[in-house]
């Protein structure tokens, strides 16, 4: 028997979910709001025609392909990868990749803005016993899942470093998730390092890493906290936008009981 968790958070407005200007917006229309345009398809037709009165159910969304649970392509990080050649986009995403056995990595103890090291990666992957096989996705738990939809989402949890992102690709991994607002660390905590040094590497090191090895990752995961370390799979096909940098996914987890 087959065990489905899943790990996508809904995509509803009103929440905090994105930074101002990156939110999304979702118009709800019920049955008895659209019963005229159904009849309109059907000359000579009422409302009084209709089951109920009722028309269908129907929602007009306002989103970017990065709202709610998304697979980011590497085009999303730079216009090439693999040291210079073309950067995929979402559409040309492997599906070999959306559908393999996971790894769960447990960083919810690194405070908000901390940068995650090679060095941390190999330590969690010592203390749950686990070498990482080619293609294995890997999902990072920050403190940030607890946090969605409450107005600090954005601002918390650790992020993956280019040390971090580029340890797990020259091991084959190609797919890997968190459940913060981004894969890097959060935008507010980079700014303060960048303020002191002017060093322009630490911005989105981990997106850019996609430049040396073409990866993709999922971004909003959730429910990460009851997925053990290892012993399931993940699948995450992303929706087929035409080249597009971005597809929302329904991420679930699948064990084997």
């Amino acid at each position: 028997m087959r065990r489905f968790v899943d790990i996508s958070v809904p995509l509803q407005a009103g929440i905090a979910s994105d930074p101002p200007g990156h939110l999304p917006e979702i118009d709800y229309y019920d049955h008895k709001q659209t019963a005229a345009e159904v009849v309109s398809f059907f000359p000579g037709a009422t409302v009084d025609d209709l089951p109920d009165g009722e028309g269908w159910a129907i929602e007009r969304v306002r989103i970017t392909t990065h709202n709610g649970t998304h697979l980011d392509a590497p085009y999303h990080y730079a216009s090439t990868m693999d040291g210079g050649k073309r950067a995929i986009t979402i559409d040309e995403v492997p599906l070999e990749w959306c559908l393999q056995p996971a790894v769960k990595l447990d960083f919810r103890h690194f405070p908000d803005g901390y940068v995650v090291t090679a060095a941390d990666v190999e330590a969690e992957l010592d203390r749950i016993g686990h070498s990482l096989a080619p293609l294995e996705i890997v999902l990072v738990n920050t403190s940030a899942g607890t946090r969605y939809g409450h107005p600090d989402y954005v601002g918390t949890g650790c992020g993956m470093g280019r040390d971090a992102t580029l340890y797990l690709l020259e091991r084959g991994v190609r797919l890997t998730g968190t459940d913060a607002w981004s894969w890097d660390a959060p935008f507010s905590y980079t700014a303060q390092r960048y303020a002191q040094d002017h060093d322009a590497s630490i911005i989105w090191e981990g997106h850019r890493a996609g430049r040396t090895v073409g990866y993709s990752h999922i971004e909003k995961l959730h429910n990460l906290e009851s997925l053990p370390p290892n012993g399931f799979e993940v699948s995450c096909f992303p929706v087929k936008v035409h080249a597009a940098s971005a597809g929302w996914t329904r991420a679930v987890a699948i064990f084997d009981d």
